[in-house]
């Protein structure tokens, strides 16, 4: 009854092979001696099946994990859910995103020598369980049947780190996760304010090289590392990135993200990357963040495209590439690639009396302002890992301080909608010779109620003189903004505790103590025009 109503909520097809058989603490030996232990899901008295194989650092015995073991046995598929290295029960120490190439062909040989299963395989997952695909899928010989992919990507270096700035607020949350999730009550399942008010108190710990200890009284291997490996060229994270051998994979592989996800920008290179490489991939993009919403869109996603490569069911084809959710506007959208070719990049400039325009400005103009990281300036939603605080929120009390320039436009006269890529260029200087620019579109409302649709960061070059030009990536988007709205635009120095603070020291980021405040000049003038660039559907741009 229970499988039943779970079924029926997601909307998924009806079961087909509700007896299931489930094999618990299977021993999958490794070459160095380690073994990991695996559940495996099957229709009662079937012979040699395909796998879907699912590696998971957060416990085979999770919901999630077993939930989509179960729909997908109950469908006619066998599946075996493994506890990565040093994970519940698993044998070796847990080095996070080093270990699952390794682990995961050896995983994958074991599984085709055994008696049940055919020799195909696949694989399924969301965010680390859809690295550890990306892990296999790329150097496995025969090649993976198909791939599902929720809310991840090939690498994972250019969300620790975007813009070349430290994503402390998600990388502080997952460290604490990870080192927690073993010994927290309930296996962290119920809400706990305490934990989580230490681990927030913990992001203004400096040196964050040691935040971890402030957030959860332990030392967090993967916090110490992401701190002390964000510079650009360091080669620690360069065996974790499986984005070049990707484009080589020839197993079909479909998509599932959101428009408030962390991993979004990654997930869509990959998706793009593929594509022009002539792969077969599908995407879904919705209004979801790494939330519940993903998961909720993912597990039907699984079924059908799990279906049509291993069942041979293969009307689950017959859809368009790209699949997106237009916010705002409440429809979803069909395509056949990524960007809608409908979509015509279309530069909004910064404009003298804090004013926003499509036109190129026509007089002088520089804002200036001070970043002082001792009281940096206050990040407020977008793509986190913490739901409660992720998404749109209300920017107004971030936009009345003094540290934040706000340029705004006039009331549009007609819908605007906004889908694809999304990029600023900034024409900047500092005194110090650092400093980090945040960039943030806001959607105003006809109540003055200022939310955020889309952001970015960039680290400056230590010791820049003189004006620099700073091409700041956004997050993608999908976004209409309706009539009568006003589009706006803030430039900071920050958005913390979202991003490490820059200390305008130039002291690495995982041991910086001190702060030094920098002063920051925007110029928007002839000869120096800085604006956004917007993917405008249709091409159509109303006045602003």
């Amino acid at each position: 009854m229970l499988s039943r109503l779970f079924d029926r909520f997601l909307g998924l097809p009806e079961a087909t092979t509700p007896d299931i058989d489930v094999a618990r603490d299977l021993r999958v030996p490794m070459p160095d001696g380690v073994v990991l232990i695996a559940d495996r899901y099957r229709p009662r008295g079937s012979g040699a099946m395909p796998v879907v194989l699912m590696r998971t650092p957060y416990g085979k015995h999770k919901f999630d994990a077993k939930g989509t073991a179960r729909v997908l046995a109950r469908r006619g598929m066998q599946v075996v859910v493994q506890n990565v290295r040093g994970t519940f029960g698993s044998g070796g120490e847990f080095a996070a995103f080093h270990q699952e190439k390794a682990d995961g062909l050896a995983t994958a040989a074991w599984l085709r020598e055994q008696p049940w299963c055919d020799g195909r395989l696949a694989m399924a997952g969301a965010s680390y369980l859809g690295y550890t695909q990306w892990a296999v899928g790329p150097y496995l010989d025969p090649p993976l049947e198909a791939m599902c992919l929720g809310v991840t990507a090939s690498e994972f270096r250019s969300t620790f780190y975007p813009g070349g700035v430290f994503a402390l607020h998600n990388l502080l949350t997952w460290a604490s996760l990870i080192g927690t999730q073993e010994t927290a009550p309930l296996g962290g399942l119920l809400p706990n304010p305490r934990f989580d008010s230490r681990v927030r108190r913990a992001m203004a710990h400096v040196p964050i090289g040691t935040s971890d200890v402030a957030a959860i009284r332990t030392r967090v291997p993967f916090l110490r590392e992401a701190a002390a490996h964000s510079e650009a060229g360091d080669a620690f994270w360069v065996e974790t990135d499986n984005s070049a051998a990707a484009v080589k994979m020839t197993t079909p592989t479909s998509m599932v993200t959101g428009w408030w996800d962390l991993l979004l920008p990654a997930q869509l290179r990959d998706f793009t990357a593929l594509r022009e490489a002539g792969r077969r991939s599908r995407i879904v993009i919705g209004p979801w963040g790494h939330d519940l919403g993903a998961m909720r869109a993912l597990l039907p996603d699984e079924v059908s495209w799990l279906s049509a490569h291993l069942l041979g069911d293969t009307a689950q084809l017959q859809r368009a590439p790209v699949r997106l959710y237009l916010q705002r506007a409440d429809r979803w959208l069909d395509f056949d690639e990524w960007p809608p070719p409908q979509s015509v990049p279309t530069p909004l400039y910064l404009l003298a009396h804090r004013g926003l325009g499509w036109d190129p400005p026509d007089e002088g103009g520089t804002d200036t302002f001070t970043y002082d990281p001792a009281r940096p300036t206050r990040s407020c939603g977008g793509a986190l890992l913490d739901m409660r605080e992720s998404k749109q929120r209300d920017n107004r009390d971030v936009e009345a301080r003094a540290d934040v320039l706000v340029h705004t436009g006039t009331p549009l006269p007609r819908p605007l909608d906004l889908i694809g890529p999304v990029s600023a260029t900034v024409h900047v200087r500092t005194d110090t010779g650092h400093g980090d620019v945040f960039v943030r579109l806001c959607d105003v409302d006809t109540a003055g109620i200022s939310r955020n649709v889309t952001d970015g960061i960039l680290r400056l070059p230590a010791g820049s003189e003189g004006v620099v030009r700073a091409e700041v990536e956004l997050h993608p988007t999908g976004y209409r903004f309706r009539r009568g709205h006003r589009l706006r635009v803030q430039v900071a120095g920050g958005a913390f505790p979202r991003y490490a603070r820059n200390h305008g020291t130039g002291e690495p980021v995982g041991q910086a103590v001190r702060t030094r405040p920098t002063r920051f000049e925007v110029f928007h003038d002839t000869e120096h025009p800085t604006s956004l660039t917007l993917p405008v559907f249709g091409g159509r741009r109303p006045p602003v």
